[in-house]
């Protein structure tokens, strides 16, 4: 499991019209702006997670989002901030490479157009040293997965790792 400390949206979101990039670059801005990071107490890494969860249904339907980072376990929220935890389970490793946001925008897009068995359960992002520089970043890109069959490759410069626990 991995234990988060962050912040989230209010509401779900979706991915209809866009609403999900104006809701999820909102929290961004927040988390960024209010300095967020500095208020984690016991963080394992400076690494921020972004979290996709409580899906209703599919990639159509509506998702919360969190972000935060990673804290040692039975690390308590301080006031104004909210705990998460990842479970874990089956998740395939992604990468996105390249020019930011676009790079992790264009991955999900592949994601959603594979025919990947999702679990929609959890899907996180891991945004690292290596995401400091937008235009050539790196940022993991875990998916919830359904199966224990190793999934096809998407098209492009991904990576691929299948996983069944998270540490």
């Amino acid at each position: 499991m991995i234990y988060l400390i962050g912040i989230k949206l209010r509401n779900k979101t979706t991915n209809e019209q866009g609403q999900s990039g104006i809701d999820c670059g909102n929290l961004w801005q927040e988390f960024e702006q209010q300095h967020i990071s500095d208020s984690i107490p016991n963080k394992i890494s400076s690494a921020i997670y972004a979290v996709y969860y409580n899906y209703e249904s599919d990639h159509n339907g509506s998702f919360s989002y969190f972000i935060g980072c990673r804290v040692e376990d039975g690390t308590e929220a301080p006031g104004g901030l909210s705990g998460l935890i990842i479970p874990e389970g089956h998740y395939v490793k992604l990468l996105a490479k390249g020019i930011m946001p676009a790079c992790v925008s264009d991955t999900w897009k592949k994601i959603w157009a594979s025919d990947m068995k999702r679990s929609y359960a959890y899907d996180f992002e891991v945004y690292d040293d290596r995401s400091s520089d937008w235009t050539n970043a790196e940022v993991d890109i875990f998916v919830g997965h359904d199966s224990n069959e190793v999934p096809k490759p998407l098209n492009g410069n991904q990576v691929l790792v299948f996983q069944r626990s998270l540490d």
